[in-house]
């Protein structure tokens, strides 16, 4: 009788395993449905691991009289919905944190697109999606007990800099910053474009001479103490063509 019930429990143990191995996933797959509607493009981003969660959903057309882009970012169970959409063919794939861009595939609004993530093979390789303030900090500036400068027989640094804060001022906002970001591919490297040198400090004096602010550019170095601030930019610039990358950045949440 003992025996006769435990194998009464054991079959029904089994269907009830069953049933909510069948259960489970449709609730999952409930919770994955996203609503569109006709000028809508939606649906769930994946990774090798499930949802991907806090990354970009990249919609781009050039078929309207200027280039339209929208970007959402997914939720926690990898959905998304880029809305309102013109009506035109969209190139839409996935940017994240960890990731490179996935291929972009071409739809139009009203369609439901599941997008699949592409990891990023190397920390270099996703690196090249980080926000240029991240690259920027990668920079090594002179420590406090270097202030003031001793000027150009010292150790480089202009007489005219009382303190590592004033000397950061002119590197963010007082100065560099001020006009353009700093960080970004085209300003961590030194493009082809600019020549060839026997160094990096060359090369760096050359860039800040170039262009119609080069002379703005040229002097901000000269009043920090130019050898110095040339050869803080050199160092930084060759650690990251070495293979240096800051830390990742969180994904977006909430």
């Amino acid at each position: 009788m003992t025996n006769s019930r435990l194998g009464l429990v054991g079959a029904v143990g089994v269907v009830l395993a069953a049933c909510v191995m069948v259960v489970v996933p449709g609730v999952g797959a409930r919770q994955a449905v996203v609503q569109i509607d006709g000028d809508d493009i939606g649906g769930v981003v994946t990774g090798p691991t499930g949802p991907e969660a806090g990354v970009w959903v990249i919609a781009e057309t050039t078929d309207l009289p200027t280039r339209f882009n929208r970007t959402v970012v997914t939720d926690d169970e990898g959905r998304y919905v880029v809305p309102d959409l013109p009506a035109a063919t969209y190139d839409v794939w996935v940017r994240g944190y960890g990731l490179v861009d996935s291929p972009k595939q071409q739809v139009s609004p009203g369609t439901r697109l599941d997008l699949r993530a592409v990891v990023a093979p190397d920390a270099r390789a996703a690196a090249q999606y980080y926000p240029a303030g991240y690259w920027y900090s990668l920079l090594e500036v002179p420590g406090p007990d270097e202030f003031p400068g001793t000027g150009p027989e010292g150790n480089g640094i202009s007489p005219d800099v009382p303190s590592q804060a004033a000397w950061l001022r002119g590197l963010k906002s007082g100065g560099c910053t001020a006009c353009h970001a700093l960080g970004n591919k085209a300003t961590r490297e030194i493009p082809p474009q600019l020549g060839e040198f026997d160094s990096l400090v060359e090369a760096w004096d050359r860039r800040v001479q170039s262009g119609q602010a080069g002379r703005s550019m040229s002097g901000a170095l000269d009043r920090m103490g130019r050898r110095r601030a040339l050869e803080m930019y050199a160092d930084w610039t060759g650690r990251i063509m070495a293979g240096e990358v800051p830390p990742a950045p969180p994904r977006p949440q909430g």
